[in-house]
């Protein structure tokens, strides 16, 4: 077994049963995810459209590829046809996007909504407010092409573990809020949080996708 499916292996073991492991490939020849994919793992993550495009046309079609990075509406088209889950989703106009573009290539696509929880504002987001207003909206009935399954953060990156703590933890309170709600226009399946850095703080928290990259495939490669 290659050192690239080792990791993964190892990774996978410490896991909680119901979360998902998202290898972050981006950078990454195509070799290292064709290793990873040999050694069972199907889910991975890009967040540059074109990389993203390219890869997918290129490895095996089993690949269940995630959209990770900040997505732009006018490059939603190119990866309707296939993309498995966007995980960056943080407003309305981008969620009608998503949806005209599935109903063009008849998919229904699944997305995870972005909340704001770290103190940088360099990181994307919606706040609860936005959120709740996006969910109750009349404009979000009508996303025919669009599932919402969940929900997505990202911690500050300090190395005060209290912080990046509490910010998953309130996380996890809004997740467990809107599954507890009594509706039927999303679902609350997913809540992706926790990088390389942090994802065992997250996985305590209550994380059901982290995104590992680093600690899969090496440094990055720029």
């Amino acid at each position: 077994m290659s050192d690239i499916s080792n990791r993964i292996k190892d990774l996978k073991e410490k896991l909680p049963q119901n979360c998902t492991l998202v290898a972050v490939s981006k950078t990454k020849p195509n070799s290292d995810i064709q290793e990873a994919y040999e050694g069972g793992q199907l889910d991975f993550g890009e967040n540059k459209v074109q990389e993203l495009v390219q890869k997918a046309d290129e490895l095996p079609k089993h690949i269940r590829w995630h959209m990770i990075g900040h997505l732009q509406s006018n490059k939603v088209k190119y990866i309707a046809p296939f993309v498995y889950l966007i995980h960056g989703v943080d407003s309305l106009k981008l969620l009608k996007e998503v949806n005209k573009q599935g109903k063009k290539v008849d998919r229904v696509i699944k997305c995870l909504l972005q909340i704001h929880i770290a103190e940088e504002s360099t990181k994307f987001g919606l706040n609860e407010e936005e959120l709740k207003e996006i969910l109750n909206g009349e404009a979000f009935t009508e996303l025919t092409h669009v599932k919402v399954v969940g929900l997505m953060g990202m911690a500050t990156n300090t190395s005060d573990e209290t912080q990046v703590r509490k910010e998953f933890r309130e996380l996890k309170s809004l997740f467990d809020k809107l599954k507890d709600s009594d509706q039927t226009r999303f679902e609350m399946n997913i809540l992706s949080m926790g990088m390389s850095s942090d994802f065992q703080i997250a996985l305590d928290e209550g994380s059901s996708m982290i995104r590992v990259g680093s600690a899969i495939f090496g440094a990055r490669n720029y």
